[in-house]
Parts: C-alpha cells; sequence; structure tokens
C-alpha cells in the first residue's frame, strides 16, 4: 500500500519541483555571495590598517637587547680609569676600581656588592671570569678581592675574597678561594684550586687541586711575569680605540648618521 502512494505523490509533485538545471543559478549566486562579501571585507580590513596611528619620527624607542656595564649599587659606583679598558660586555656591580692600564675581557662579572674589589695597574682579567668579595674571611684575612699590579688573571677562573701581590700569574681555569694569598713573584697554573688561607710565597710555582708547591721559579721566569702583563697591555690599546670611553655612545651616532642619511 505504502508503493503506490509514494509513486502518486512523486507524480503529483514532479510539476511543482523546479529542474535542477533552473536550481544551479541560484546555487551560484547564494554561493558568489559570501565570495563578494570577503571580497569587500579586504578593502575594508586594509583601509583600517592604513588608518592606524603612526608613531611620531621623534619618539624614544629603547633597545634592552645589551646590558648594563656598570651597575651602581646604594652609595657604590664602579670606578674605571680614563686609559683602562673593560670591555662592552663586561659587568662591573658596586664597590669595584679597575686602576690605569688595566684591562678587564669581554664576558667577565666583578660583583663589589658585598667587598672591595680593586684591580691595579697594567693588570689584565681575561675572559669570563668571575671575581667576588664575601663580607667577612674565616681566616681573619682581608675579606676583599685585591689585584695588585702587572698581574695576569687566566680566562674562565674565580676569584673570591683572595689577595694577589704584585707581578703574579694566575693560569686559566683557576680558582683561588676565601682568604688565599699570592706572594710577589710567584705563578699559578692554569685549573689549580688555592683552598681557602693557602698562602704560596714569593717566587714559587704551584700547581693541582688543591694548588701544592711543585718548584721555584728561575730568574728569567721571573723577569718574564711582568712583561707578559705589559704585552696584553699593549694589545689592549688595540681594542680600547675601537670603543669610545662611555660604551653606549656609538649607538647615539648611528642614530645620528641615519637621521642624516650618511651610511654607516
Amino acid at each position: 500500500m505504502a508503493a503506490p502512494l509514494l509513486r502518486v505523490s512523486r507524480r503529483t509533485l514532479k510539476p511543482l519541483l523546479p529542474a535542477p538545471s533552473r536550481l544551479l543559478p541560484h546555487l551560484r549566486g547564494l554561493s558568489a555571495e559570501p565570495a563578494a562579501a570577503t571580497s569587500a571585507a579586504a578593502p575594508a580590513s586594509a583601509s583600517a590598517a592604513a588608518a592606524a596611528p603612526v608613531t611620531s619620527a621623534d619618539r624614544v624607542w629603547w633597545d634592552y637587547r645589551g646590558q648594563r656595564r656598570i651597575i651602581p649599587l646604594g652609595q657604590w659606583l664602579p670606578k674605571i680609569a680614563v686609559d683602562a679598558y673593560v670591555a662592552p660586555n663586561v659587568v662591573l656591580a658596586g664597590q669595584v676600581t679597575v686602576y690605569d692600564g688595566a684591562s678587564v675581557w669581554n664576558g667577565s662579572v666583578l660583583r663589589g656588592d658585598l667587598n672591595k674589589i680593586t684591580v691595579g695597574f697594567c693588570s689584565n682579567v681575561q675572559e669570563r671570569c668571575v671575581l667576588h668579595a664575601a663580607w667577612s674571611s674565616p681566616t681573619g684575612l682581608p675579606a676583599e678581592t685585591s689585584i695588585d699590579r702587572y698581574v695576569t688573571v687566566g680566562a674562565y677562573s674565580l676569584l673570591r675574597s683572595c689577595t694577589i701581590e704584585p707581578e703574579c700569574i694566575i693560569g686559566q681555569h683557576s680558582i683561588l678561594m676565601e682568604g688565599s694569598l699570592v706572594e710577589t713573584n710567584s705563578i699559578l697554573e692554569a685549573g689549580s684550586v688555592l683552598p681557602p688561607g693557602r698562602r704560596i710565597p714569593t717566587g714559587e710555582l704551584w700547581a693541582g687541586n688543591p694548588a701544592r708547591f711543585v718548584r721555584t721559579l728561575t730568574h728569567e721566569e721571573i723577569l718574564e711575569i711582568p712583561k707578559l702583563a705589559v704585552a696584553i697591555n699593549d694589545l689592549m690599546q688595540s681594542h680600547f680605540s675601537e670603543f669610545l670611553p662611555y660604551a653606549t655612545v656609538y649607538l647615539e651616532v648611528e642614530k645620528m648618521k641615519k637621521s642624516l642619511s650618511i651610511p654607516l
């Protein structure tokens, strides 16, 4: 019974339903309307972007990519002599003094937030060294970190509340603990660790972990110690000439050249 009814309903509805060919234009029109709407919205968004507020040319854009080289802490401000070389990416904080002819090379950190740190005349602190000072020393010796004149501190060394007298060499990757003392005309070999309160007497070569006496230096070796510091001081001059005394002034010069259309 249901089948004859379906056939009758199809026959009766067939003249009323439009042919598929008649529906295609209507469907195409419906599909074209959203496209036209999106194409109309695109110029609107472009005009909105064009109408966005434009910043003025005199607005200052701060560049936070560089780190601060000199960090004052309270009343303490690091002091750098006029002819001392401190690389642009070095960090000096608090009670730090770099004397005449001294040099502090790239990546080093001198943190004098607890006590004083001094780098003496014609001494050099090479790449990525860390110098710190404690409040007090357990040995009763001065807790400040003191590097006297004509001292060479090798790269990647750690110095904490120690004293290095004139004309000494500290090898690379060395560690000097609290209260340690390196006397005049002495050498500490690379990779050595000087325990707290340990003293290296004058004219001796020490090495190891912990550092131990190796031998007495010859007269020729002692004469070569200040020559090394002077040679690094001469090398420092070529680096020093590439940077102005104030490390960020070159940024202002570049801005001025750009504003005047001068090629950098």
